[in-house]
């Protein structure tokens, strides 16, 4: 069974306690804070991601799955690390070379932090490979990052395929996440291809009930 991590993107301002409190009693495994700057992305949720943030660390003991779209990731991640997350996530993309990517690996790791590195949709999966032994978990993104609501790009499953494959070779303890365009029709392609952290926003939110539409996608 994979795990649930709702994107709280989408989430209808003014409704934000009443859909935490609902999405934990439907058992999402992790709360996903998409933290945007406005550069690296177009949108910027900076202030109401941190916001939020620090409102669930006050409600809920589910885990915070925070996934970093900004250019100066260093100092985002000293921001968020305030609200204990589980894991934090920072974009390949945003790291100018090899140095700077594991500095932030443990930078992150020695905060008792988990780490992530996120891809776009272009970035080669071969690019990462040197990093995966040393992080908790890879995000492929399946859409352009920054925007919500975007359709699933299939050419990612080829991808998220190579990687299962890949760490499995390598023998490595590895989640696989996807972010982007995942709801019921999508969610059974990525499973299939390997991935078991589902990132899912809009198809969770705009759902009638929470609890089915997570329960749904988990199996």
């Amino acid at each position: 069974m994979v795990e649930i991590s709702t994107s709280i993107l989408s989430i209808q301002e003014g409704k934000e306690a009443e859909s935490f409190f609902q999405l934990e009693a439907a058992k999402t495994d992790y709360f996903h804070i998409d933290v945007m700057d406005g550069k690296f992305v177009e949108k910027n949720t900076y202030e109401k991601m941190l916001n939020n943030a620090f409102y669930i660390k006050r409600i809920s003991n589910l885990p915070l799955d925070v996934h970093l779209m900004v250019e100066e990731v260093k100092s985002t991640i000293d921001d968020f690390l305030v609200v204990e997350p589980n894991i934090i996530t920072f974009h390949l993309e945003a790291c100018k070379n090899k140095e700077e990517v594991y500095e932030i690996i443990n930078h992150i790791k020695e905060s008792n932090c988990k780490v992530g590195i996120a891809i776009k949709p272009n970035t080669k999966i071969e690019e990462i490979y040197e990093f995966l032994p040393y992080i908790h978990m890879c995000l492929i993104m399946t859409v352009e990052p920054g925007k919500g609501g975007q359709a699933f790009l299939t050419d990612m499953l080829d991808k998220i395929e190579t990687l299962k494959k890949y760490a499995e070779k390598q023998n490595l303890e590895l989640d696989i996440e996807v972010d982007g365009g995942i709801n019921l029709k999508t969610a059974p392609e990525v499973k299939k291809a390997g991935a078991n952290v589902l990132v899912s926003g809009t198809a969770i939110v705009m759902a009638n009930d929470f609890k089915v539409i997570i329960n749904e996608l988990k199996h």
